[in-house]
């Protein structure tokens, strides 16, 4: 019989009893009332502020923060690396595989003009061996908010540390898009709207705005500056803790929150908590948007609606000359606007009709929740983070780029060509027929592995020593449906005794997009279902795939059925 060594494994004991679904928390007790705001958190001694606030009405601020204790050089660094984290960190913490494509164009929105910004540029991504992207190549384009490339604004210091930053996060997520720099004359909002629609008309499908300021009762008329179906558009929520801050209340916007990155030994590899400066808010003007269907306890547009790295002491590296000596680390929502801007390029072009900002609404179970930090004392989920939305960080951070992608909730899309479910032999019981599998990963166990339903069932592993199974089917998926739902039923057993370490793992991949990852910690008495959304990978050939490791000793089983892949 296959398998046979694996029978010999088992413990001597039943499997034991876990709560080991990797299901979310119960929900967080909803934010009641109107919550009495926070004082904005102090900017740490080792940190400044590029840009001064913005304290007066018709003008805006960037949300750059830079920080003061890092000795700074010029130029390319050989055999080191710059402090700060880098493109493979910042692709790594969100699952990010792919490269992007030069048809998409993402458009950086700032004011002023920063002089150096191409040869910085070209810096920092020779530094990382990132392809280049100049004007020459027609990867990069600067131009002011009439469109021109002369004359160009006058220059400014701190809003050169802003672009630099822009320009660098969106070259590290996204190193093969193409990027467009659109410079408003000032910080004024007239200009910076005005350079807004520009980067629109310029045909850039993604558009990131790392500024902000005040709420008034104008800008339900100014949000027309953002109303463009079919373009995702970004705006960090800020810097200064609970407050709402506009343009990211504006309800056709993806709101940008903030957190804590650092590096962890769990399977993901990295850790995040909400960072005390990232904006939250209810918006006392703007209307709350359809899509935004989560508990939030306001009655108009809450912000944040999804979030990356801002904090500044788990910042980011950054090169800049002008006004500053070179290599320094940034943070702010001015960080995590422009990653989710590219994130967005990698996930495909919205659907025409689309508000890109109802797409993680629909897709939350394809983003990291983060579950701890605050931003200020008001309590959850308004200032504190917590299962499912909270102000600080809204739904979550990127894992891969399926919540960014279009198929559910966001409108648009033409009609689905061909709905039901798309596996393959889904349970198993024909064998191993259309499945590709290492020799004997399907079969009927019986009592030594019992199936979910039927007498056939997948088993990975198990052997007690160092052994690799895989498991795969490639199908097609139909255009313009709204869901696109993968589920299967899996069932881990181990001998392993450990707590804390994952010695034996299971990955879950959509192509190279790494959708979940389980391992001996996971270990359960029974099935668990687990489900994921495919809405990135619309009208694409996409492989399922299971991919079971183990080592040298100590057996894990890992046994999957009932798979499916539904779209409607």
């Amino acid at each position: 019989m296959r398998h046979t060594p694996r029978f010999r494994r088992w413990p001597a004991r039943a499997l034991l009893t876990f709560a080991a679904s990797l299901g979310l928390a119960a929900a967080a007790p909803a934010f009641a009332g109107t919550a009495q705001a926070a004082p904005a958190p102090s900017t740490p001694a080792n940190v400044a502020r590029a840009c001064p606030r913005a304290n007066q009405p018709g003008v805006m601020t960037c949300y750059a923060l830079r920080r003061t204790d890092i000795m700074q050089s010029k130029g390319i660094v050989p055999n080191a690396t710059p402090s700060g984290y880098g493109p493979s960190d910042l692709r790594s913490a969100y699952k990010l595989t792919s490269t992007g494509s030069s048809s998409a164009t993402v458009a950086i929105v700032d004011a002023y003009d920063d002089p150096n910004a191409e040869s910085d540029l070209a810096t920092y991504r020779s530094q990382y061996g990132l392809p280049s992207c100049t004007t020459s190549n027609g990867c990069f384009r600067k131009v002011n908010q009439n469109g021109s490339t002369s004359p160009l604004p006058s220059a400014n210091t701190g809003w050169a540390g802003e672009i630099a930053l822009d320009l660098d996060m969106v070259s590290a997520i996204c190193p093969n898009c193409h990027i467009l720099l659109v410079e408003a004359n000032s910080n004024s909002n007239s200009d910076l709207y005005t350079a807004e629609n520009r980067a629109v008309a310029m045909g850039a499908k993604y558009v990131s705005n790392s500024w902000g300021g005040g709420e008034s009762s104008s800008q339900t008329t100014d949000d027309s500056y953002f109303n463009h179906p079919g373009v995702a558009i970004t705006v960090s929520s800020g810097d200064n803790g609970y407050g709402a801050e506009y343009p990211a209340t504006s309800r056709y916007v993806t709101a940008v929150g903030g957190t804590s990155l650092s590096r962890a030994s769990n399977t993901r590899g990295w850790t995040e908590s909400a960072w005390n400066g990232a904006g939250s808010g209810c918006s006392a003007y703007d209307s709350k948007p359809s899509w935004q269907t989560v508990s939030t306890g306001c009655s108009r547009r809450a912000e944040a609606d999804v979030s990356a790295v801002a904090d500044p002491n788990t910042g980011v590296a950054v090169y800049v000359t002008y006004g500053a000596s070179g290599w320094n680390v940034y943070g702010g929502t001015s960080a995590a606007a422009p990653i989710i801007a590219a994130v967005y390029a990698l996930a495909g072009t919205p659907g025409s009709s689309d508000y890109p900002a109802a797409y993680p609404y629909s897709h939350q179970s394809n983003l990291f929740d983060v579950t701890s930090g605050n931003n200020g004392s008001c309590g959850a989920p308004m200032c504190t983070a917590g299962s499912g939305w909270d102000g600080p960080t809204g739904l979550g951070t990127p894992n891969g780029t399926a919540a960014f992608a279009a198929g559910g909730g966001g409108g648009g899309g033409g009609g689905c060509t061909s709905s039901g479910q798309k596996l393959g032999n889904p349970g198993f019981e024909s064998g191993a027929t259309v499945w590709s599998e290492t020799s004997g990963v399907i079969g009927q166990y019986g009592a030594s592995e019992p199936t979910h339903s039927g007498s056939w069932d997948a088993w990975l592993d198990g052997y007690g020593t160092s052994h690799t199974d895989t498991l795969s089917q490639t199908i097609t998926l139909p255009s313009g449906c709204s869901t696109y739902t993968f589920g299967f039923y899996l069932h881990i057993d181990t001998s392993e005794t450990t707590s804390s370490y994952a010695y034996d793992k299971l990955t879950v991949q959509a192509n190279s997009t790494t959708l979940a990852t389980y391992s001996n910690l996971n270990h359960n008495s029974g099935y668990v279902y687990k489900s994921f959304s495919l809405s990135g990978f619309a009208g694409q050939t996409v492989t399922i795939k299971f991919t079971g490791t183990e080592d040298s000793s100590l057996q894990t089983s890992f046994v999957v059925d009932d798979t499916a892949v539904n779209v409607s």
